[in-house]
């Protein structure tokens, strides 16, 4: 159990192998080594109704980006993307290693930063729970750190400490992965096809950092039944984890799926599409947040209210919140996926569709991001060349 999870986190590049420290509370607690901090982990443990636990120093460049955003914070760290509203609510700052007030905190929320020392998660029922925390809070800080450096140079604002940090971590997230292979090739016309060609583009998606933790999410549609996985699935481990729903709402059997179902149907309906693809890649949503706009009413709620035409690298940006409300997305996508590669919903993730298999879903989210990552950095050094030069 133990090792599976280590791989994960050295797979998806959020720790070094020797790193990790889980503890694992079953008829007795275990845990998968020997490490000092171990004493301090099981008085956590002990206050609070926890069975695991999961103590790391993240990899870089997540280390120096969360160790600045813990220095300048002022205790409490507050990025805006869709995982952190909906999962995180904020990341607090500890900024000393006793288990009382670690504890304290994990009461009311699922992890805490040690500045320069680690991150703390835990899990109530497993450990692949603390896993999924730790991978959020990694994610939302990257997010937030280049989102934050992009608002600053904008407003002028960037002091010696971010330009020195955004320096040291700029080239760490290293070029964009070139895939070279091939996917399933459709049409996908049995139950059997479908779940393989679903598990593979899940897959994919994860191993191409394209998602992070469990979330994103991919349907097909065969006939009159579509093919979606489950809310809390992990796209490279959907063995069992997808759900066929009726289109024509004959059954409840859709109370499992994702929670984007409902948008997952109307952009069947809106394109006549067969595949879905949905990841959470970064560049795409830290420039989904990218706003030149000075002096705007909608400011603070541009997740759900944003009324302008955005895009990013033609790429519509719409505003939407998971779920079914009045500013859900299944409102906004549909109808903005229509004549285009994709869609990107602001702060969220971007949603491609294709035909015949998961080719074209899965390859436009791939270049898209790339595009995006080389376009973030385009506005990087234009901003800089005229802010040099004066202007």
């Amino acid at each position: 159990m133990f090792r599976e999870f280590e791989d994960k986190l050295l797979a998806a590049g959020l720790t070094e192998r020797s790193s990790p420290v889980m503890g694992f509370l079953d008829a007795s607690l275990e845990w998968n080594r020997d490490d000092p901090v171990i004493p301090i982990l099981e008085e956590v443990i002990q206050g609070l109704s926890i069975n695991s636990i999961l103590f790391s120093k993240p990899a870089e460049p997540y280390r120096t980006i969360i160790s600045y955003l813990a220095r300048t914070s002022g205790g409490v760290i507050c990025p805006e993307d869709c995982e952190t509203r909906t999962f995180l609510h904020d990341l607090p700052v500890c900024r000393s290693m006793d288990s009382r007030e670690i504890a304290t905190i994990l009461k009311n929320r699922k992890g805490v930063i040690l500045p320069d020392v680690g991150l703390i998660t835990y899990g109530m029922v497993s450990l692949e729970q603390a896993y999924v925390t730790f991978s959020s809070i990694c994610f939302a800080c990257f997010v937030k750190f280049f989102s934050d450096y992009l608002g600053a140079l904008r407003n002028r604002h960037v002091d010696e400490l971010l330009q020195k940090t955004f320096e040291q971590v700029a080239n760490m997230p290293g070029p964009h992965p070139s895939f070279s292979g091939a996917l399933m090739k459709g049409p996908l016309d049995s139950e059997r096809m479908v779940l393989d060609a679903m598990d593979e583009a899940g897959r994919l998606t994860v191993e191409n950092r394209l998602v992070d933790s469990y979330f994103g999410n991919i349907s097909c549609r065969l006939g009159n039944t579509l093919y979606i996985s489950q809310t809390g699935s992990s796209l490279d481990n959907l063995a069992g984890c997808i759900d066929p729903i009726p289109m024509d709402g004959s059954s409840c059997t859709g109370i499992t799926a994702s929670s984007e179902l409902d948008a997952h149907l109307g952009i069947i309906r809106e394109t006549g599409c067969n595949t879905i693809l949905h990841g959470h890649p970064r560049f795409s949503v830290i420039l989904s947040m990218d706003c030149d706009k000075a002096h705007c009413e909608q400011r603070g709620q541009c997740h759900i209210r944003c009324r302008e035409e955005r895009d990013v690298c033609r790429i519509p940006v719409v505003p939407g919140e998971v779920g079914t409300g009045v500013y859900g997305l299944c409102n906004t996508v549909p109808e903005a996926i229509k004549d285009h590669d994709g869609v990107i919903v602001y702060g969220h993730g971007l949603f491609t569709i294709g035909n015949e298999d998961f080719s074209k879903p899965f390859f436009n989210l791939f270049h898209i991001e790339k595009q995006c990552r080389e376009e973030y950095f385009r506005r990087v050094a234009d901003l800089l060349s005229r802010q040099s030069a004066g202007h």
